[in-house]
């Protein structure tokens, strides 16, 4: 069910949202609903997520960020030049 959903959420990113984004998108948050499609963008999660469930109450939200594979990054950063 989790994949179906993030495949659902990918589609819709890629076909309806990205081609609407403005250049200065970048980094900013995109929260989509994945039953009906519609999304809000903010550069910050917790307030795209509201403003999407102010219109849709129910919405099953699912975020990416705008031109990266993730949302949030953990773990300690990649250092090839270690002691």
């Amino acid at each position: 069910m989790v994949l179906r959903a993030a495949r659902v959420l990918q589609k819709n990113y890629e076909r309806d949202i990205y081609p609407a984004l403005q250049p200065d998108s970048k980094r900013k948050i995109v929260a989509i609903d994945i039953i009906t499609g519609a999304w809000e963008i903010d550069g910050n999660e917790i307030i795209a997520c509201r403003c999407l469930e102010k219109r849709y109450p129910d919405a099953q939200i699912g975020i990416l960020r705008v031109g990266y594979k993730y949302v949030r990054k953990f773990g300690a950063p990649r250092n090839r030049n270690i002691a």
